[in-house]
């Protein structure tokens, strides 16, 4: 959930909207009367796509990567000719990354990355959040400025177009920091809940803890905010959101990952 600026090519503010599970949604379920109540929430069927979104799958995958990869040429330095044997490299930088030394950027012309990391954990991520009932579209968040957004209500994860056009390494980012919502949503009881910690590390770097400065969290509960630093103190690990898709949310029908299905559990 978050927003992509181009000035420096970083990802912005990613917002987190958690509405409250609608009454057929959830069930309250006694267990151990004297010691607790526990939450149980039975996922249902994603709200239909809004007049724009586009659906993602897995099978939409070939072409979101060719997108991608059209996308990445556009961080590739280029040369410019000054005349009288000069040239004068262009590329763009991202917020977090330092200055390129001459030598690094003619590397980079020579071998550009094939960002096969951020292909194989944006394949793994769309196949976890379809296996476990999540519908990501490509289409705008409600949220003005956010690049995604992770809807509990409606078991929808959205991811705003022009993110496509960052590249890879914004997209996987995205993707990522979004699944790790949807795992926090899984912790609480299931796809349809508010969001809980995972209990993972808080720790931010400087240009995230300028992302969550960002306005889009000025009205933002003091909850909201601690889920969303959990979110982007992880989000650049991008095989933490597949492992804690597959340890947090369950597919229907079953209990976890390749076992049996229980049917709905208590956690």
């Amino acid at each position: 959930m978050g927003a992509a600026l181009s000035a420096g090519g970083a990802l912005a503010a990613l917002a987190l909207l958690s509405p409250q599970p609608g009454r057929n949604d959830t069930l309250l379920a006694l267990h151990d009367l004297t010691v607790q109540l526990q939450e149980v929430v039975l996922a249902s069927r994603p709200q239909p796509p809004r007049p724009g979104d586009r659906v993602l799958t897995s099978v939409d995958l070939p072409e979101l990567l060719a997108q991608l990869r059209t996308a990445d040429q556009s961080w590739l330095p280029r040369a410019e000719p000054l005349g009288n044997g000069r040239i004068r490299y262009v590329y763009k930088r991202r917020l977090e990354d330092p200055p390129l030394t001459i030598a690094q950027i003619e590397a980079l012309r020579l071998n550009p990355p094939s960002y096969q990391a951020e292909h194989d954990a944006i394949a793994s991520l769309l196949t976890m959040l379809e296996r476990a009932g999540v519908q990501v579209v490509i289409g705008p968040p409600r949220k003005a400025r956010a690049a995604g957004e992770w809807e509990p209500a409606a078991r929808t994860l959205r991811i705003r177009p022009d993110v496509i056009e960052k590249g890879s390494v914004e997209f996987a980012r995205v993707l990522n920091h979004e699944a790790i919502h949807v795992a926090q949503s899984c912790r609480r009881g299931g796809l349809g809940a508010r969001p809980s910690l995972l209990g993972l590390s808080m720790v931010l770097d400087p240009i995230s803890q300028r992302h969550l400065e960002d306005p889009v969290y000025a009205n933002a509960s003091p909850t909201e905010i601690r889920l969303e630093q959990e979110a982007y103190a992880n989000q650049n690990q991008l095989s933490l959101g597949p492992t804690l898709l597959a340890k947090e949310c369950r597919a229907p029908g079953r209990a976890r990952w390749g076992l049996p299905g229980a049917g709905p559990g208590v956690r």
